[in-house]
């Protein structure tokens, strides 16, 4: 079971968020909780990314290290504490990604299940909890992860106007910031190579 840490909540909007069109859009749709915003392909050699709500507010931090043969993701809060962390190898695209606590323990295990042109499905592995999926348009940024059919998360480029950004709506009461790191392995095992 994901763990229930969280930030951010509420529906404010700020100018360059939601734009008319999404947010006419945004209304119809049944909301389960609060919307972060992310960049694709957003990590450079040692940078610092912060990921916020909706409303602008800086939720967490990402550091991004590059070592010689592998890539780390350091998925912090705001006082700079390391939740969770990505390691992946530059070398070789991965069938498998894991991500870690601070203690070192696996919490998430990321697997490609299925890839079609239109559809993909990635199974989600979660010691000693419920397992996830998602499913949708990976590449497009237009998918859900699951948890027993039931939607945790929601991924949509729809809801932010800039391009090179999505959002990830976190349903209220799970670990948002693991749900968070799940969508940027995803994102980086859906988009190696190309």
């Amino acid at each position: 079971m994901l763990r229930g840490r969280r930030r951010g909540g509420g529906l404010a909007r700020r100018g360059g968020g939601l734009g008319l069109g999404a947010g006419i859009r945004a209304a119809a749709e049944e909301r389960i909780g609060t919307r972060f915003k992310m960049r694709q392909r957003f990590f450079t050699i040692g940078d610092r990314f912060f990921i916020e709500n909706e409303r602008g507010e800086r939720a967490f931090r990402v550091e991004s290290r590059v070592l010689r043969i592998r890539t780390t993701l350091k998925f912090q809060d705001m006082q700079g504490n390391d939740i969770y962390t990505i390691q992946e190898k530059i070398a070789r695209i991965r069938d498998t990604m894991n991500i870690t606590d601070a203690g070192g323990n696996t919490v998430a295990r990321v697997h490609n299940a299925l890839i079609t042109p239109l559809r993909d499905r990635w199974n989600i592995s979660v010691p000693g909890g419920q397992n996830l999926v998602a499913r949708g348009n990976i590449l497009h940024h237009e998918y859900k992860i699951l948890r027993g059919g039931q939607p945790v998360a929601s991924i949509s480029k729809r809801w932010f106007r800039l391009r090179d950004t999505y959002g990830v709506e976190v349903r209220d009461g799970e670990d948002a910031l693991l749900l968070l790191a799940i969508t940027v392995v995803v994102d980086m095992m859906a988009h190696a190579g190309r």
